[in-house]
């Protein structure tokens, strides 16, 4: 595995030079192969089990298996990923769940991307900003392609248009269909064409709603939208289950970005950007019904005419 080395291998380095100080320090990893621990995705803390350890590039590496999930989501992490699977690391899972609006055995939003070990935050941030992590410009040579429908770009003009220069001109909620709703209809859509919907495409499925949820209050709002966010999705209440097409196709725009900064395989990718693209283009299909045609007029505002023609 390169330059690569196992546990036996850096002990018996270490062993041979036992006045080494650095050998001795790397002889013995903190977290041990068949060892239960918690380890971060995202924000989130989730029960894992070591299944391998290296010592490679100058630190310690280890090979995790997400209890409860496919072995297809296993993936190598660095020290920072993990923590010991103590009653105190448990309180604090729980207390993080709960901050999150997790449930004890939440999904791991793992259907678009496995993000890399310096892309995860501590969850340290204020609420909804955890998951979704503001990223600095990336070059435009290393993003995703995804090719949005010339007639999904001029709706999201018009969406623009619509939110930032006519004034509190916003999209009434919530919306009917949601955004739970679109994906469901696709869902159905892909069974009744293909007879049958590959695992990957539910998952994926899955984890688009699931960064939509994350990324809406953090980077899908413009400014004079963000009382109605407050207004509509109290504590406990999923963006998916409010907003609708207008807002999920102010996602897709974001994506390219997002997955600059995960691990992906180039097959996987591959089959990542082909079925995002076919749910774009449902969305087109489906245009005149998934989207409004006109917003409404902030009740502040209309409340404020009213005044004016007393």
């Amino acid at each position: 595995m390169g330059s690569s080395k196992t546990i036996t291998e850096v002990t018996d380095n270490s062993n041979s030079n036992s006045s080494s100080t650095a050998h001795n320090h790397i002889s013995f990893p903190p977290f041990a192969e068949g060892e239960k621990v918690f380890a971060y995705h995202t924000a989130c803390l989730y029960e894992a089990k070591v299944r391998q350890v290296e010592y490679k590039h100058k630190g310690w590496k280890f090979f995790v298996h997400y209890l409860g999930w496919k072995k297809s989501w296993d993936e190598w992490v660095g020290i920072d990923r993990l923590m010991k699977h103590t009653e105190e690391n448990m309180r604090q899972k729980l207390a993080l769940d709960e901050k999150l609006g997790n449930d004890k055995n939440a999904k791991l939003p793992r259907g678009l991307v496995k993000s890399k070990t310096t892309n995860v935050t501590r969850g340290r941030k204020r609420k909804n900003e955890s998951v979704i992590k503001r990223k600095p410009v990336v070059h435009p040579d290393k993003l995703v392609n995804i090719q949005i429908p010339p007639t999904l770009k001029k709706q999201l003009v018009d969406d623009c248009e619509f939110i930032t220069h006519l004034g509190k001109v916003l999209v009434k909620l919530p919306r009917t269909p949601n955004v739970n709703d679109i994906l469901k209809k696709y869902f159905d859509y892909r069974l009744k064409k293909c007879g049958s919907i590959a695992d990957s495409v539910e998952e994926i499925m899955k984890g688009l709603c699931c960064y939509f949820d994350k990324a809406l209050p953090v980077m899908l709002l413009y400014k004079n939208e963000r009382q109605q966010y407050h207004e509509a999705c109290p504590a406990n209440i999923f963006p998916s289950t409010v907003y609708g097409a207008e807002h999920l196709l102010r996602l897709f725009v974001k994506l390219p970005e997002l997955l600059s900064h995960a691990s992906i395989e180039e097959e996987t990718l591959t089959e990542l950007q082909a079925q995002l693209l076919n749910f774009l283009r449902f969305l087109r299909k489906n245009q005149n019904t998934f989207f409004l045609s006109t917003y409404h007029v902030a009740e502040d505002i209309e409340n404020s005419s009213n005044k004016q023609g007393d």
